[in-house]
């Protein structure tokens, strides 16, 4: 008995629901992104690990320099989990909204920094703010990579938008919540830890 064929209306509705596979520089992107997350957690947890907040002039603000300092280390994990799972076809979980959110608010949050960064290099460079002599290889370095950073999370934002269909809603919310969400964070936090007592206030 032969097997009857697929109705053509069938057949097109799985291949629409089936998301494109990314591209090569899309994959290279979102995998150089996990990586500069995952090295640049690493540092964060080297900090932890000498005690690097207990000494010197700060040391009165060692447990919230601390608790910061684990907040950004989970961040940075998360980053580096939103690349890589922007490359799986169909991951459990999150959402794909939601994760494109996540993939906008990382590319708006590190551009921020990078962009405020290269401000502050160009006023010293100037002598606006700061001596051109306090410009160096190393500060130039630092802010290209965050710039290169923002720039992978921005290809494999916008590959993950378009491939999944996502509305443009959630890239917006995720662009223009995020710094903001960010801010109330640095903000709250050591307030907080300052209104317990843990620490003295700023």
């Amino acid at each position: 008995m032969t097997t009857p064929a697929t109705p053509p209306s069938a057949s097109a509705a799985r291949t629409k629901a089936a998301p494109a596979r990314p591209g090569r520089r899309v994959v290279a992107a979102a995998v150089a992104a996990a990586l500069a997350c995952v090295g640049f957690a690493a540092v964060n947890v080297g900090f932890e690990a000498a005690d690097r907040f207990s000494q010197g002039p700060y040391a009165a603000y060692a447990t919230g320099l601390s608790v910061m300092n684990w907040l950004v280390v989970a961040l940075k994990a998360a980053g580096a989990a939103m690349a890589l799972l922007s490359l799986v076809q169909r991951p459990r979980l999150p959402a794909p909204a939601v994760l494109a959110a996540g993939l906008w608010a990382a590319f708006a949050t590190l551009g921020l920094y990078g962009l405020g960064s290269l401000v502050q290099v160009a006023g010293m460079a100037t002598g606006v703010r700061g001596s051109p002599a306090d410009v160096d290889v190393w500060g130039l370095a630092y802010v290209a990579f965050f710039l290169l950073m923002a720039g992978a999370f921005g290809v494999v934002a916008v590959s993950h938008t378009r491939r999944r269909g996502v509305p443009v809603r959630f890239a917006v919310l995720g662009a223009l919540g995020a710094p903001l969400a960010l801010g109330a964070l640095l903000v709250g936090i050591p307030a907080l830890l300052a209104a317990a007592g843990v620490m003295p206030a700023l």
